[in-house]
């Protein structure tokens, strides 16, 4: 068991450098042992392209041998035709010897049938290892195939007096440079980020990925009555954004505007982003719509930075009804991590 759970684990290493470039699909790694030895190694890079599995059994140099090796996946292997043909079969094909297995997948194209191929073809299959840990690396694949909506991260930076902004809802700079570029690398690794009317007014921000290497995130913003100038940064037509109302339903270039029904709730929104295959979003404020999820109980997580800086009045942050799991220190900031279970 100790040695099917370091072979896990670096199946998990593996998977973790697909982050911001697979979804929809799941993070998933593979290791191909044999004789107590890594004989190959690969993980799924990018949505539409090779699985995890199919990039292990390429870099094996002598094909023969798998004949006699165990494969460790953290994921199921797929048992359908997608973008790319059924890992199950391939593994059927090298007539590898044993797959031992992290967590299954719930995803009804698989359900168990990888398993069902793999077992029906005479090699044996061991599942539950490192299951916890593999469910928590996709934690936000299994929110979308299991809940039906996208996984929700909610963000916010607040005063050590408990305030997100000013009376006059100006907020920069509450967390230091160095919480800021993380929130960056969050951001490419989400698939959008959201706002609400007043953080688009007041803190006219790009919601792009500057400070870190990485894709930028749909830009969803939240403007009811369509209220909002044309000539702030979101609607600057550099990247695919989606304005959430009550007006219109239009397209123009890389905005879309998307009429939802009056008085509507936050379901309504991530319903729309299922339909749209977006697997996560981070949510960036402001106090508001921060707290419609949070009452709602339509988020997962929360990062929460809190500074040293006071304003002794102004916008009082979002509260949660949850203790921090992890608290981390980033310079003078600390970072909070909730889990809504």
């Amino acid at each position: 068991m100790e040695m099917h759970a370091t072979y896990m684990q670096r199946a998990l290493e593996l998977a973790e450098w697909g982050r911001g470039n697979v979804s929809p699909n799941p993070l998933v790694g593979c290791v191909i042992v044999c004789d107590d030895k890594i004989i190959g190694e690969g993980y799924h890079q990018k949505y539409g392209g090779p699985h995890a599995e199919v990039n292990a059994v390429n870099s094996v140099i002598d094909s023969e041998i798998l004949k006699k090796s165990t494969v460790y996946v953290t994921l199921e292997p797929c048992a359908h035709f997608g973008k790319t043909p059924p890992c199950a079969n391939l593994l059927v094909e090298k007539q590898v010897k044993k797959v031992v297995i992290a967590a299954t997948d719930s995803n009804p194209l698989v359900g168990g049938k990888g398993i069902e191929i793999l077992k029906n073809a005479g090699i044996e299959v061991e599942t539950g290892i490192l299951e916890k840990e593999a469910r928590k690396q996709n934690r936000r694949f299994f929110t979308q195939i299991e809940q039906k909506r996208p996984y929700v991260i909610l963000k916010w930076a607040q005063t050590l007096d408990g305030f997100v902004a000013r009376k006059d809802y100006s907020s920069k700079w509450i967390s230091n440079s160095q919480s800021r570029q993380m929130v960056h690398k969050w951001r490419a690794e989400e698939d959008a980020i959201l706002v609400g009317k007043n953080t688009a007014l007041y803190d006219d921000p790009a919601l792009n990925v500057r400070d870190w290497v990485g894709k930028n995130p749909l830009r969803l913003v939240i403007d009811p009555k369509l209220e909002l100038k044309p000539d702030l940064k979101i609607f600057d037509q550099a990247i695919p954004t989606i304005c959430y109302n009550t007006v219109k339903s239009e397209i123009q270039g890389n905005i879309e505007w998307v009429k939802l029904s009056p008085n509507f709730k936050i379901s309504a929104l991530l319903e729309d982003l299922q339909k749209r295959k977006i697997q996560s979003v981070l949510v960036e404020g402001g106090a508001f719509l921060l707290n419609k999820f949070i009452e709602s109980e339509l988020w997962d997580e929360a990062r929460v930075f809190s500074s040293k800086t006071r304003f002794k009045e102004g916008v009082k942050a979002p509260r949660l009804p949850i203790s921090a799991t992890e608290r981390i220190q980033f310079q003078e900031d600390e970072l909070a991590i909730y889990y809504h279970v």
